[in-house]
């Protein structure tokens, strides 16, 4: 008997992603391009989608450039390119209208991507089918997601049935996306088995991260029941939060008796030696060592690598803030890793009471944020669910779709006593067309709508990150964040000498002091700097982030001398991709605002005054 083929996949977009926050420039991508295809071994390569065109605006680069010259060698050498699609959310954390979504497909297709792989967080057919539609229409292939994760819910039966459900609308290709890589073995391979059965040339392509230790025996399940495609990577970006190395992919594979393509290992080398050389220019800032490890500690919580890399990030930040407020409140500071485990036995608490969404982009952020100020509130002395984003609201009310299992009563309650509606409509009819208003911002702007329309595209899917890209702060704040990474990274022991000011407590009052060591002179204090103009009340940031009026183009920013009630939402505080809502605890006028949109905040700084 002939043997059965298997075919690799690069996921070279997610493997950095699943490692930190950003990607490479488009000129480093187009320099790798070469060696990954001498490498003769991948069939496909996942080149954008997911978060590759928001981090490319965060670093003040045009991600539409860096697709379409990215695409390019790949499609010379015959190998298709794929992006990852978020349903209803498109390339962003919250849904996006349909005539986004349908433009959407035209540019990339346009730009040289082949292959639309789709998913819902909810697995909610309703959220998926349109994307079908839109990636036939653009001339792409559709291939739809089922978000593994491991539930008393989230059964083989479930997985097969949605699978033929997608199969019956017209899609292409199934993904097994086990974003998580907490899909036990045998479960997978029954999944891929019934799908198979249903429709016997469907092509079905597994997508597994490493991190809990399960995914090499489940790449292995998989294609002894019908895989035909699995998504590999290559180090120092293999393993850990991120994917298997396709060299051991490709020789258990081979040992086990499948047709696989062999690997120029001389290109091998040359692919590995040029990631090392992008992360030693600046993406290793950005990537923590522990994202590098395989962790059983993600077994329970189920959080995605793709996120992990974030995650580590954004802990380090929440951890400075908050160890900043119990030095202020005479507590003992806590360690990342006391943070990090109260943070997953949180995440796995809360999980079940908000319907067992799977925890995937957005809704895994969703739920990681939601238990993060949980964890944060509870330490400050705080009630569980203080402090709720809008958008995850909407995912618990069932605004982003259908959720899989029932919201626990609490939250019902709590829903109910600030005048929230459950919703079962379709999810895209809550988001209503857009592209004629961004068109027409653009006009006035004096801004080109770009190649394909692929600039109003990327304006009306990232406002205020396109804003910000325009108007050259994206790229100052990054290159400012990178220099200060690099200077930490790179200071001398002498630099711990220096003067540093401190919070401490005496007699339980916080005082803030400046010390020195050895013979260093104190610095001459600097005058205070005037605060800005108006009276009134304070409004507080509760968190770290980056202060903004308004999230997106709908909202109109409030300005000095609006009045304001009680609970009106006057401002956002970005972090960790949500837009948290800032409502005013009391009425009255604007009279100051004292933060710049798009600037970083701390906890407890002043955004406002309301007189």
């Amino acid at each position: 008997m002939e043997k059965r083929e298997v075919k690799f996949s690069l996921v070279f977009r997610d493997m950095w992603q699943s490692a930190g926050k950003y990607v490479p420039r488009v000129d480093q991508l187009v320099k790798v391009a070469p060696a990954i295809i001498r490498m003769g071994c991948f069939d496909r390569v996942e080149t954008n989608g997911g978060g590759f065109e928001q981090v490319n605006l965060l670093f003040g680069e045009n991600p539409n450039n860096a697709v379409r010259q990215w695409t390019k060698p790949f499609h010379e050498a015959g190998i298709q390119t794929h992006m990852l699609d978020r349903a209803l959310n498109g390339l962003r954390m919250s849904p996006v209208p349909a005539d986004v979504r349908r433009l959407f497909y035209k540019v990339k297709k346009a730009q040289g991507t082949d292959i639309t792989r789709t998913f819902c967080g909810l697995n909610d057919i309703r959220n998926i089918a349109p994307s079908i539609r839109y990636a036939k229409e653009a001339g792409m292939i559709s291939q739809c997601s089922l978000c593994i994760t491991h539930s008393p819910i989230h059964t083989v039966d479930y997985y097969v049935d949605m699978a033929r459900q997608l199969i019956d609308l017209g899609c292409d290709e199934i993904c097994l996306k086990d974003m998580a890589g907490i899909g036990r073995p045998e479960t997978l391979g029954k999944i891929c088995a019934g799908i198979k059965a249903y429709k016997k040339d469907i092509i079905v392509q597994y997508h597994s991260h490493a991190g809990p230790g399960f995914n090499m025996a489940s790449i292995l399940e998989v294609c002894k029941n019908g895989c035909d495609y699995v998504d590999t990577a290559v180090a120092p970006l293999a393993w850990g939060t991120g994917h298997a190395d396709i060299l051991a992919v490709q020789a258990m594979l081979k040992d086990a008796g499948f047709k696989v393509k062999e690997i120029n290992m001389a290109a091998y080398m040359e692919v590995r030696s040029q990631i090392q050389e992008m992360m030693d220019d600046f993406l290793g800032l950005y990537c923590n060592p522990l994202n590098r490890i395989n962790n059983s500690l993600l077994i329970a919580p189920g959080l995605p690598g793709g996120m992990m890399g974030s995650l580590m990030a954004d802990l380090e930040t929440n951890l400075e803030s908050l160890n900043k407020w119990k030095a202020k409140h005479g507590q003992a500071e806590l360690t990342q890793d006391e943070l990090l485990v109260k943070l997953f036995d949180e995440v796995a608490y809360i999980w079940p009471k908000v319907g067992y969404p799977c925890l995937v982009t957005p809704f895994s952020q969703y739920v990681k944020n939601l238990a993060l100020m949980n964890v944060i509130q509870m330490e400050k002395g705080k009630e569980r669910w203080s402090m709720i984003a809008d958008d995850i609201w909407d995912m618990i009310l069932g605004k982003a779709g259908r959720l899989p299992g029932e919201v626990a009563p609490e939250l019902k309650a709590l829903a109910e006593a600030q005048g929230r509606k459950f919703s079962d409509t379709d999810p895209q009819a809550n988001y209503p067309d857009e592209l004629d208003k961004y068109r027409q911002m653009m006009a006035e702007k004096g801004w080109d709508t770009g190649q394909d329309d692929e600039e109003l595209f990327e304006y009306a899917m990232h406002p205020s990150q396109y804003e910000a890209y325009k108007s050259g702060k994206a790229k100052e704040d990054f290159l400012e964040d990178v220099a200060k990474r690099r200077a930490e990274k790179d200071k001398s022991p002498e630099e711990d000498a220096k003067p540093k000011t401190l919070t401490v407590q005496v007699d339980g009052q916080a005082y803030r002091v400046t010390v020195a060591y050895g013979d260093t002179e104190l610095p001459v204090a600097s005058a205070a700097t005037a605060a800005p103009a108006g009276e009134g009340k304070e409004v507080l940031s509760p968190l770290e982030g980056k202060f903004f009026l308004v999230k997106n183009a709908q909202e109109t920013a409030l300005q000095v001398g609006d009045t304001v009630k009680e609970g009106d939402v006057i401002c956002y505080v970005e972090a960790m991709k949500t837009y948290n809502a800032i409502r005013a605890e009391f009425g009255g006028t604007v009279t100051a605002i004292c933060v710049t949109p798009g600037d970083a905040v701390s906890e407890d700084d002043v955004l406002m005054k309301i007189g």
